[in-house]
């Protein structure tokens, strides 16, 4: 019989879920609320739904200091939601390297868009500074061809994280890189989905 995941309540909706659908959050040495994403950090962990609308009722109603029974710092609504948004934005950029290492990284329009029309794309990253033309081009094939879509990094972030110039689009070929970007994607948009709506 399958061991049951850990079950932990966020701290703002009071809703129990399984811990891995957490956002876990410890306490540094100097009381400064820090986001765990990974679940691997020391100490006592409080957890929030993977929502930014939880995560800003949480800090907003001092759910952290109830949580940790002391008094914390670095608690402003604001400032955790950016802190969780770069945090989410690292692990994804983090698996496109790792996935450039690899060789699963097709990038530059012409053989980009050649690749998606073969076949065997998993992932397709668009610049958020891309031209409305090129984003729609591109956004069309991947549709067409039933490919995931995500525009996060400017262009010079994209040609950063893979050791080249600017970048405006970047296939992940399908390979067990794909699983793990998607998964992080997803808990990205699920982050941020009210804040968009």
């Amino acid at each position: 019989m399958p061991k049951a995941e850990p079950q932990r309540s966020c701290i703002a909706c009071r809703e129990p879920r399984d811990k891995r659908g957490l956002i876990r959050f410890v306490l540094a040495p100097d009381t400064t609320v820090v986001p765990d994403l990974q679940q691997k950090l020391p100490g006592r962990g409080v957890y929030t739904c993977c929502k930014a609308s939880c995560l800003k009722a949480a800090a907003q109603k001092r759910q952290f200091s109830r949580g940790f029974k002391t008094e914390v710092l670095g608690g402003d609504p604001e400032q955790l939601v950016r802190q969780v948004g770069a945090k989410m934005e690292e692990r994804i950029a983090g698996y496109l390297s790792l996935a450039n290492k690899g060789g699963k990284v097709v990038s530059g329009s012409d053989q980009v868009a050649e690749k998606l029309k073969k076949g065997g794309v998993g992932i397709l990253f668009l610049a958020t500074d891309i031209s409305a033309d090129i984003g729609e081009k591109f956004r069309g094939l991947a549709e067409l061809k039933g490919v995931a879509c995500m525009a996060l990094f400017t262009k010079e972030r994209l040609g950063e994280l893979i050791g080249k110039e600017l970048r405006s689009v970047l296939a992940i070929l399908d390979s067990g890189f794909v699983g793990s970007i998607s998964l992080e994607m997803e808990r990205y948009r699920n982050f941020f989905e009210e804040e968009r709506e």
